[in-house]
């Protein structure tokens, strides 16, 4: 790259001769092939200046201030002036371009903020439904928990309810049974007692009456066992 730059160094001054020597008729043409070969070189208006600056004490411009002189120096600067167009535009679009990248790297920041407020939002909301699903799940468990006990209770209730009225229906049974046998016995006993006051009323009249009022009190008691059993019966069937 330093030979390349050497190269157009001695280009550059090359072509700055005859552009003095051709005097006010000369075209600056060369200065676009000579710019655009300083910017493909990397070159800055810097380096260009010295390029200049060498050329000029390389054609030993004439001393003094004549007028001829000073129209070589204008000729000059105006050569160089052209030669750095094509760096400069290079350094204008640079500007351009860095105040884009800075609009984009402020457009960047602007959207990164708000992409992070997007995904904070975001993660609240995620945070918040698995909130809701963690809590609908548990609902969900502690349903069917209340609902098995709900269950279990129901065939608990179903059980008792069964024993209940087996022991009501045992209860009856029983007290039927005690019914039964208590009435049995008493009208067994009244039988026996007409039986001995069929024999009696034979005998005399006052063992007759002895009889009958006994068999009187049996009767009595036999009435008010049936009517005990009658009401006991009652009241456990209403339970």
């Amino acid at each position: 790259m330093n030979v390349e730059k050497a190269r157009w160094s001695r280009r550059y001054q090359t072509a700055l001769r005859k552009h003095i020597e051709q005097g006010a008729a000369a075209k600056l043409l060369p200065t676009q092939g000579l710019g655009r070969k300083a910017v493909d070189l990397g070159l800055e208006t810097l380096d260009v200046a010295r390029a200049h600056e060498q050329a000029l004490l390389a054609l030993a411009l004439p001393h003094g201030a004549s007028a001829g002189r000073q129209g070589m120096i204008r000729r000059a600067n105006l050569f160089f002036s052209e030669t750095i167009v094509p760096i400069e535009k290079t350094h204008h679009a640079a500007r351009k371009a860095d105040g884009r990248v800075q609009q984009l790297i402020q457009t960047l920041r602007r959207r990164t903020v708000e992409s992070s407020a997007s995904t904070r939002h975001l993660k609240r909301s995620i945070i918040r439904r698995q909130n809701a699903e963690t809590s609908l799940e548990e609902s969900g468990h502690r349903h069917a928990i209340l609902l098995a006990e709900a269950r279990r209770l129901q065939k608990h209730l179903r059980l008792l309810t069964h024993a209940c009225l087996t022991a009501q229906e045992h209860a009856r049974k029983s007290t039927s049974r005690r019914l039964y046998d208590e009435i049995a016995q008493t009208l067994l006993a009244i039988n026996l007692r007409l039986l001995v006051l069929k024999a009696s009323a034979m005998a005399n009249t006052k063992s007759l009456k002895k009889e009958i009022a006994n068999t009187q009190r049996l009767v009595k008691q036999s009435e008010k066992t049936v009517n005990g059993f009658a009401h006991e019966f009652i009241i456990s069937h209403k339970a």
